[in-house]
């Protein structure tokens, strides 16, 4: 009895095991039959990657780069879908790094040059605007903490004449002359991304032609001032203008013309006619 008893124990044993088992199995295939059907709902397309680290400056090579699969709605602006588009002027015709990309990151139409471009600021200036340099120190300069990229007001300090006239006792007066103006070089460096800081002496903004002239005379009659812009910044500084007397507090003198009233002066001559004194006015001989 005992001995029917112990292998139906055994027998319920494996046969649980077994049940186990082929439930663990069933789950897995059913899992990985719904991974396999979720990854086939996202189409994918190649994109062209960087194999190594590259940057500004550098030239891109057919063995700096490489195929990727992409999903399809991710797929960034200005990607390349293939080599060809990449070195579309042939392997003797290269693009030039504009900014650093890290090893497997997407090469994007921004980051690169035009074949056969250097990186020069002609291939950073956008269509009708112009380069211009403004001369710069630790104070007006921002301290050393300007960038490529960067968005400047920019602040003149001469003297100055409102109205047409000079203010007199007025001295030096500072005014906003332009807003949110980007630089694309700091000293001869126009890479975005330049890590080290360093005390500039020129930096050169990206201005229209207008601008150029309006910068131009600033500079050669006064100073210039930056004053750096937040990156997400998006109010434009309104005009402003401060001279001594307002930076104090003073208000202008204004000079009191006092005129004097000619007092119109009467002569006369008295007569008596009888009991009666009569007065008759006469021209003053004095």
């Amino acid at each position: 009895m005992r001995m029917v008893f112990g292998l139906v124990l055994i027998i319920g044993i494996a046969l649980a095991g077994g049940a186990v088992y082929l439930a663990q199995g069933y789950i897995a295939e059913h899992r990985t039959a719904l991974a396999k059907e979720r990854a086939s709902n996202v189409p994918l397309t190649d994109i062209v990657i960087a194999k190594e680290p590259l940057k500004y400056g550098d030239e891109i090579s057919l063995e700096q780069v490489a195929m990727i699969k992409w999903p399809v709605p991710a797929v960034p602006e200005g990607a390349f879908a293939n080599a060809e588009e990449l070195f579309s002027m042939g392997e003797n015709e290269l693009r030039t790094v504009l900014r650093s990309m890290e090893k497997g990151e997407p090469i994007l139409a921004v980051k690169v040059t035009e074949p056969g471009e250097g990186a020069g600021l002609t291939s950073l200036l956008e269509p009708g605007m112009r380069a211009f340099t403004i001369r710069v120190d630790v104070q007006t300069g921002v301290s050393g903490f300007l960038r490529p990229g960067d968005r400047v007001d920019i602040f003149w300090t001469g003297q100055g004449a409102r109205g047409g006239d000079r203010r007199a006792g007025g001295g030096d007066l500072t005014m906003l002359i332009e807003t949110a103006v980007e630089l694309v070089a700091v000293d001869q460096n126009s890479a975005s991304d330049a890590a080290e800081t360093a005390i500039a002496r020129t930096v050169t903004a990206q201005v229209t032609p207008q601008q150029v002239a309006r910068l131009a005379q600033a500079q050669n009659s006064g100073r210039l001032s930056l004053a750096l812009v937040g990156a997400q910044d998006t109010i434009v500084a309104s005009a402003a203008d401060v001279d001594q007397r307002g930076l104090l507090g003073l208000e202008e003198e204004v000079e009191e013309q006092v005129v004097e009233a000619e007092v119109e002066r009467t002569c006369t001559i008295r007569t008596r006619r009888g009991a009666e004194v009569i007065e008759i006015p006469i021209p003053c001989t004095d």
